[in-house]
């Protein structure tokens, strides 16, 4: 798996910005199999925080659903010139 960094910007597959605010361990998940959350924050309108598993943050875009997406992974990271 993909390592997300806090503190980075990523852009979803759909186009918009976001950056990552926390990783947090998820309540509902126990002992060994703890599961890791992504907090991230919306870098456009009111700057709304969302959050969501590490897995589905880190994970490939769906070609089946979205075959016209030349993004490989859900989040991007932003790379700064």
């Amino acid at each position: 798996m993909r390592e997300i960094k806090i503190g980075c910007l990523y852009r979803h597959f759909k186009g918009k910005e976001y950056k990552v605010i926390d990783i947090v361990n998820d309540c509902e998940s126990v002992g060994e199999d703890i599961k890791k959350v992504v907090i991230y924050e919306a870098m456009y309108g009111n700057n709304e925080r969302w959050a969501r598993k590490y897995d589905d943050f880190a994970s490939l875009v769906d070609t089946d659903k979205y075959p016209e997406i030349s993004q490989k992974y859900r989040f991007e990271e932003v790379k700064h010139k």
